[in-house]
This record gives C-alpha cells, structure tokens and sequence, in this order.
C-alpha cells in the first residue's frame, strides 16, 4: 500500500495517573518516520525521549500493572514480538520466536492476548503470561485448522544477500509445496507496498496458493521497508524508484544461485508501492517473462495533483512546476518505451490512494507502442480491494497472466 503518514501523536495513562506515555515524532524532515516512545508526567512537565532509533515503530502500548514500564509490539527483521520499556532503563524483548505478534492486549494482571501468525499459521488467537512468556503461551482460537488438515504448504527458506552496493537485504524463498530438488520452477517475485512496510514470516494464502502450483515465490524487504531501522528507510528519501532496483534484481539473483528456479520463467507483481517498482522494473529489464502491476503510481506530476495523500510531495525536493524533470525520471511512464515484457494493470475504479488514471496513463501508452498489455479494472473498489470475489478475482488474474506467458518444455 502507498503509505499516507499522519503525524499526530497517541497517549497512554499509567494506572496512577502520574506518567504518561505517548508516541511521536524527534524528527520530521523525514518522508517517512519511525515513531519514537516519549515520557512526561500527568501535569505535562518533564518530557522526555524514553526509546528512540527503534527498527520501527512501536504498536499497541500498554502499562504494566505496577506503573513501572511499558510492553509492547513491534516489528523487526521479518518478524514482530512484545518487548518491554522499564522507567529506568532500556528496552528488552519479552517474546522470542519466528513470527509475527500483533493484536496485542494486556490485562491488569499481566495476562496477554495477541494474534500470533507464522509461514504456516494463519492467525490464531493466543494468550500469555508477559512474565513467563515460553512456559505459558496457550493457543485460544484457530479457525482455520480444519482448511489446513491434511494440506502440504511450501516451506519457506530465509535468504540474506548483498545489493549492488553491498547493502544487506533480507528476504524470504517459498519453494513449491511438492518440491523435488532435480526439478526447475518458475518463480514470481512479489513485491510488497509501502514503500515503508515490512513482509515477515506472516502466513500469505496468496503465497502459498501459488507454491500449490508449482511456482516458488520470493518476496524481499529492499531499502526503504521499515523493519530495519530509520537510516534503512532514508534510503529511498528524494531516490525512490532507486537503488530498491537493485535490492530486488540481487533477491532474483541470490534465488537463481540456488539451483531450483528456472531462469527462463521468471515473473514479478505488486501492488501499490509493489505495483510501482513492477512498472520500474519492466522499464529497466527483459528478465521476467510477465509482469502485473497493481494499484501503481505511474506518472508522479499528475499523481501528486490527484490522490487523497499530498504528503507525496514530500518525496520530491521541488513542486512539479519548479522541476518537472525530478518527476519525469522517476516516473515508469518515462521508460515505457523499453518495456518488452508481456505487462497487466490491475486497478479498483474507486481507488483515491493510487486513481485509476494512473494505470489508464500506462496501459494506454503500452498499447500505443503496441505492447502486450491488459487492463483490469475493479469495479467500486479502493485502494485495496475488499469483496472476496474480487479478491479470488485478482488472484486467477495473476494465475492466467503468468500461465499465458510461460515457457513451457
């Protein structure tokens, strides 16, 4: 998703009624800013910075009973878990695993309940004593056991890379569900919106729906996620489409290197900020066989002027007027004419974040040079798309895109 960053502050109350803690910004000359944890008591008087240069920003704060910290959830490096905040000290991590906790909500008596998700867990409902978190964790609620029974998912493989420039990348390889390491499998690059989120080791239906039939997926966090730190971030700050280029075409390389993927039926999506570098991506190389870029900015002069997030300005040293250039030569628009690969467009007709005339601009300057191209347009859907219909919809519009353009023996 293109993000849209509100920088207002949120307030939490201790049990006495003395301190308060609250999240905000030090620095906002950022386009995209990791929130700090501030302190101050209940007056409003000594505030301070209580946690700062965090990998991201900090989620669902809560007091701890005896007023003496705080816990709460955060991501870092693919996965989330709670930590916690002493008044008088540094933060520590309170739960250990690979996977992702979210949802959190603490009681009185330190008694936790979180969503906890993983490659092969859909979210389930669990609880937990944020004092003993390993020896009491108890899974409440799982309604999706009776899908998964009996059903074999992809296992997914951590991959750790350097980019062109030796900047370290992580990211993440699903092999097919009926994996045989003598066999080469087609692979779709999938690349996350934002650009300021994070993939983790999250369960993805649509991942794994893939790897179901035989296509291995990767998915990457190049410069710019959050996950990593604000100096990570500040990477695409004024350069993006960038450098996260090259951080992607290294997770292609570093996914070929392992022997399984055929290089000749490689295929790249995204949605948003994902839908962005795909129609990047495209303009500047001929190595995938098809491509579907969902929901992107295309041209950001008339972008800028249309969407419901004028933040994006942000992005760009001058207005469009003073330099319409700078916008120019980091919209994919302004590479169209190098694209060879088979390209769709993928967009919902109420969209607001990222309107559908961005994606008319692209696939009608596509059919113009007379590429291969096709339109999709969801009907009274936004940003992302919420009827299930049209969810399945857009996942067998991938399947058949991908499916027409390879190669077969």
């Amino acid at each position: 998703m293109i993000s849209c960053q509100e920088m207002s502050k949120s307030y939490w109350i201790d049990t006495n009624g003395k301190w308060v803690a609250y999240t905000g910004f030090d620095d906002i000359r950022n386009t995209f800013t990791n929130a700090n944890i501030h302190l101050m008591d209940a007056t409003g008087g000594a505030k301070k910075t209580w946690a700062s240069g965090l990998p991201s920003s900090p989620s669902a704060i809560a007091w701890a009973n005896d007023s003496g910290g705080i816990y709460y959830a955060m991501e870092e490096r693919g996965l989330s878990n709670v930590y916690y905040l002493p008044l008088d000290g540094k933060p520590r991590q309170v739960t250990d695993g690979v996977h992702v906790l979210s949802s959190l909500s603490l009681a009185g008596n330190g008694q936790a309940a979180a969503l906890r998700s993983a490659f092969h867990e859909p979210p389930v409902l669990v609880t937990f004593d944020v004092k003993r978190p390993s020896a009491t964790l108890k899974k409440l609620v799982d309604v999706n056991s009776d899908v998964l029974d009996g059903r074999s998912l992809g296992q997914a493989e951590e991959l750790n890379f350097r980019s062109k420039d030796g900047m370290a990348i992580q990211g993440w390889l699903i092999k097919p569900s009926n994996f045989d390491p003598a066999k080469k499998y087609p692979m779709v690059l999938w690349i996350h919106g934002g650009p300021w989120s994070m993939y983790s080791v999250r369960f993805d239906w649509r991942f794994q729906n893939f790897a179901a039939d035989g296509y291995a997926i990767l998915y990457v966090n190049p410069r710019g996620s959050t996950g990593y730190g604000q100096d990570f971030i500040n990477q695409i700050q004024h350069a993006y489409p960038g450098k996260d280029f090259d951080d992607l075409m290294a997770g292609v390389d570093a996914a070929l290197a392992k022997g399984f993927i055929d290089s000749r039926n490689l295929f790249v999506c995204g949605h948003s900020g994902g839908g962005v570098l795909t129609a990047w991506i495209v303009g500047h190389t001929n190595r995938f066989r098809a491509a579907s870029s969902m929901a992107p900015v295309i041209n950001w002069h008339s972008f800028v002027g249309t969407t419901d997030c004028p933040m994006w300005y942000d992005q760009f040293q001058k207005r469009p007027r003073e330099d319409p250039m700078e916008y120019a030569v980091r919209s994919p628009l302004h590479y169209v004419a190098n694209v060879t690969t088979p390209t769709m467009v993928m967009t919902g007709e109420a969209d607001l974040r990222t309107p559908i005339s961005q994606s008319e601009e692209f696939y009608r300057a596509l059919k113009l040079l007379k590429k291969d191209t096709l339109l999709v347009r969801a009907p009274d859907e936004f940003h992302g798309w919420r009827r299930p219909t049209h969810q399945l919809a857009y996942q067998l519009y991938l399947k058949a895109w991908f499916e027409k353009w390879r190669v077969r023996e």
